[in-house]
């Protein structure tokens, strides 16, 4: 199942990062086309959304853990694949690469990157998201937390694959990755 994140406020972008176009298209519908043509099933949209595959967010203010939180309790045990709305340049074979990558940890993620990730969804997943969702401290509910909870493997990244993992948070992060 893949997944893409697209709860989040956008405030540094100054406007929904979902709805900016890439490729003739909006960035949310490009990012479900590549995780479908990397070899998912079905794709599901973290955040609160007017769109058919939207699983609304739980715990608002809470991040990507909130919004991957929301997934989890939806779609139960599951392996998924997940990606940021807001990372243009990822190509279905990078993520075919991690998807079918052989690694028996958890979660599996490119070096030094926290997304995208495969993450597995069983009991001891689910424990790791529950207890990081319960913490008082905001800093301590991240993707990267709950990566180091359940165990993870990287994968090593050429620097063309590096190129495709290229956020966009700002308008000027936006400018540089037009082709």
């Amino acid at each position: 199942m893949g997944v893409v994140l697209a709860g989040g406020r956008s405030s540094r972008m100054g406007r929904d990062k979902a709805l900016l176009h890439w490729q003739g298209r909006p960035l949310l519908e490009h990012q479900c086309a590549t995780l479908l043509a990397a070899g998912v099933d079905d794709v599901r949209i973290s955040g609160a959304r007017a769109h058919p595959l939207a699983i609304p967010d739980r715990h608002p203010q809470r991040g990507p853990l909130g919004g991957l939180s929301s997934v989890v309790d939806a779609l139960g045990d599951v392996a998924l694949l997940i990606v940021p709305v807001d990372m243009p340049r990822l190509t279905p074979a990078l993520l075919a690469r991690l998807r079918t990558a052989e690694a028996c940890a958890a979660c599996v993620h490119f070096a030094d990157h926290v997304l995208p990730m495969r993450l597995r969804v069983d009991a001891e997943t689910r424990a790791a998201l529950d207890a990081l969702m319960a913490a008082d401290d905001d800093r301590a509910r991240s993707l990267r937390a709950l990566r180091q909870r359940v165990g993870a493997h990287a994968l090593p990244l050429s620097a063309a694959e590096t190129a495709q993992l290229r956020d966009c948070n700002t308008q000027a992060d936006w400018d540089e990755v037009q082709p």
